[in-house]
């Protein structure tokens, strides 16, 4: 018996498109260059790129988060973000110019960031910290809340729904709070000493008598103002701390411009 032989059917034949190689030039800011791999700084980076790519996308494939862009040019003329970069553009790329708020400015900062949060907070300034929020939670808080993101995490930052961020380049605290200051012109908002540093809730005067049973001997000997935070139970004092951080605040507004 004769096998009837199965029809062989043709592979459909497949398209490869093959999309040109584009090349632009980036020259970024002295200040930014730190933000580049070592090997790309001092120098114009010529970075090739296939298909329609935005300033924004290529800018952060450098590892440069887009909260760190200030104002760009592209071949001598005023550029957005989202412009599309032509094969052989030249882009300028300066640093956000630091901020002057109309209103004070609040804050939620990363995991990484707890001693920076408790400086922040000594100088009276609105800091949401907790070590127990994840990147999701930090962005919803950001953006719903209108508070600028602190973090030393750049993938963070390029989230694109955040407008108002900043990447923390020092690793010690002290610096860090410099910074920031600097960064978004906070010596106008400081009221130190107002907010709870542990909390972040605003404290109260509070009698003697009444914070009695918290207090050490000591404490209750030489001490007779107090602030309480209603939220924690914190209580707060003039003691060898806050010579330590009246010090840090008198550094930090000598070295900002007024």
């Amino acid at each position: 018996m004769r096998l009837r032989s199965e029809s062989s059917v043709a592979p459909q034949s497949i398209l490869t498109y093959t999309l040109d190689m584009k090349t632009a030039r980036f020259e970024f800011d002295p200040s930014l260059q730190l933000l580049l791999k070592r090997d790309l700084r001092s120098k114009p980076v010529h970075l090739q790129f296939q298909g329609p790519q935005s300033v924004k996308h290529l800018i952060e494939s450098l590892h440069i988060p887009h909260t760190e862009i200030g104002p760009l040019s592209v071949n001598g003329t005023d550029a957005g973000l989202d412009y599309i970069v032509q094969d052989g553009d030249r882009i300028e790329v300066r640093p956000v110019a630091p901020a002057d708020f109309v209103e004070e400015p609040s804050f939620v900062l990363d995991g990484h960031l707890g001693k920076l949060a408790s400086h922040l907070r000594m100088l009276g300034l609105d800091c949401l910290y907790n070590n127990a929020y994840d990147d999701d939670e930090l962005v919803v808080i950001s953006v719903e809340e209108e508070r600028i993101l602190l973090t030393r995490d750049r993938l963070l930052l390029m989230h694109k729904v955040i407008t108002h961020g900043y990447l923390v380049r020092s690793l010690n605290s002290t610096e860090q709070l410099d910074e920031v200051i600097q960064r978004y012109g906070l010596v106008k908002w400081v009221r130190p000493f107002q907010r709870c540093m542990n909390c972040n809730h605003l404290l109260e005067p509070v009698d003697k008598e009444t914070v009695l049973e918290k207090l050490e001997p000591l404490t209750r000997k030489y001490y007779h103002n107090f602030k309480l935070c209603s939220a924690c139970g914190q209580v707060y004092w003039k003691g060898s701390h806050y010579e330590k951080m009246s010090r840090v605040i008198e550094a930090i507004s000598d070295q900002t411009p007024q």
